[in-house]
């Protein structure tokens, strides 16, 4: 059997002659770049693409994308992928939304999306405001932000979108930022290790909506504030950060806390381990405002069946039991009437 040898793509090969039509400085930039620079680096064939979305600024997605897509409806983006991969187990799924899109209205599609494993990889575009329909509080939004929609301020308490993955048992849960100037920018990283992964991935990315709620991760991007306030996972190794890589996490009892290494060993830290749900949900409480690092990379990686391979192995099943379907003579079977003139 002769093997046939791939094209060798590049980032070009995924550009679109479509005019990028998102506001000049805004973060999504910056991720559309990333993902056309992974794809060719994935060793799949670009016709098996298919990058669905929902309504906002980051569902505009798919018309930059070279690829095969489809600009859905407010929310139903996890349905519709959930349906495209079902049909075509073949195909490469990736679902790009945003915290309004995905966690509001699409909040229930998304679960049910992630707690079955279905082998999609999912893009959450996180910038706590709702962009395109300028400037409204989103699920995310923190207590107390001004917005039109909330002129005394949140007084929602916000979806963690980490926590939330973590909770309906999605395989594959991650975070990154849109850029990263203090040297931590692992979004390339994080976007190839979920297109690895088999099952549900989810990528929360930190992004910027520089018209609406400008510099909301500032403090995880920027030089001067990004190495104090973020803290790299990586598998079996300590959680280390600081300019100078002179703190730790620590676990202490059943709390996380902060320590230095000047009186603490790297020994005693915690380490980090991808297959533990339990640790993930705590460093997935992490925040920078209770004078902790965000962590940023994987929390989370364990491996279980895929949906549709179960579904496919469902049916092949029932096939050989049953015999091939006819939905003809489903259609006219049992009590069936005319209606005539």
């Amino acid at each position: 059997m002769t093997q046939i040898e791939l094209p060798k793509y590049t980032a070009k090969d995924f550009a679109t002659d479509q005019e990028v039509r998102w506001c000049p400085g805004c973060g999504d930039y910056a991720i559309l770049a990333a993902v056309r620079k992974v794809l060719p680096d994935l060793n799949h064939r670009k016709e098996n693409y298919v990058f669905v979305s929902g309504i906002g600024c980051s569902s505009r997605f798919p018309y930059y994308m070279g690829t095969y897509g489809i600009h859905g409806i407010h929310g139903r983006a996890p349905a519709v992928a959930t349906g495209v991969k079902a049909a075509n187990p073949e195909l490469d799924v990736w679902l790009v939304t945003g915290d309004g899109d995905g966690l509001s209205i699409g909040g229930n599609h998304l679960m049910h999306m992630l707690r079955r494993n279905v082998n999609i990889k999912v893009l959450l575009f996180n910038n706590r405001i709702y962009g395109l329909t300028k400037g409204q509080y989103s699920p995310t939004s923190l207590e107390g932000h001004r917005t039109k929609s909330t002129p005394m301020g949140s007084i929602d308490h916000p979806i963690h979108p980490i926590s939330f993955a973590l909770g309906v048992e999605a395989t594959f849960v991650a975070r990154c930022t849109d850029v990263n100037k203090g040297g931590l920018n692992i979004l390339g990283d994080v976007l190839k290790a979920a297109a690895n992964h088999r099952g549900s991935a989810f990528v929360e990315i930190y992004q910027d909506c520089n018209v609406f709620n400008h510099q909301a991760f500032f403090y995880a991007t920027e030089k001067d504030t990004a190495r104090e306030t973020t803290v790299l996972l990586e598998h079996g190794k300590p959680l280390v950060f600081g300019a100078n890589r002179d703190k730790g996490v620590r676990l202490n009892s059943t709390r996380l806390e902060v320590v230095s290494l000047d009186k603490v060993k790297e020994d005693d830290l915690l380490f980090h381990d991808e297959t533990d749900p339990a640790l993930a949900f705590l460093l997935s409480r992490m925040s920078h405002t209770q004078g902790m690092p965000e962590p940023v990379g994987v929390f989370h990686r364990i491996h279980k069946p895929c949906y549709e391979d179960m579904l496919t192995a469902q049916m092949n099943k029932a096939i050989e039991q049953r015999g091939e379907g006819n939905l003809e003579k489903l259609i006219h079977s049992g009590s069936t009437w005319t209606v005539g003139e």
